[in-house]
């Protein structure tokens, strides 16, 4: 089975509402995870220590999601672009 890494990061939101930041700046990077339960308990353990905060959040994004290695790359991706 292949490695599925997962990104964990918040900070404060413009509207809780909404997903967008206040100031990108400002996002925290908390780690990325080899797995998705990994990724889930440091995303708990941000989300309790910030709950007084209305305006923060953090979420989990899935990398693996991000590439396919099977799938055939683009020409501007086979450039670097």
């Amino acid at each position: 089975m292949s490695q599925r890494l997962h990104l964990v990061f918040g900070g404060e939101l413009v509207d809780p509402q909404r997903t967008e930041f206040r100031d990108t700046k400002d996002i925290h990077l908390v780690g990325v995870f080899p797995n998705y339960a990994q990724a889930y308990d440091a995303w708990k353990a941000e989300a309790h220590r910030t709950v007084d905060s209305a305006h923060t959040r953090y979420f989990i994004a899935h990398l693996h999601r991000l590439r396919d290695e099977e799938t055939e790359v683009s020409p501007t991706e086979e450039l670097g672009a």
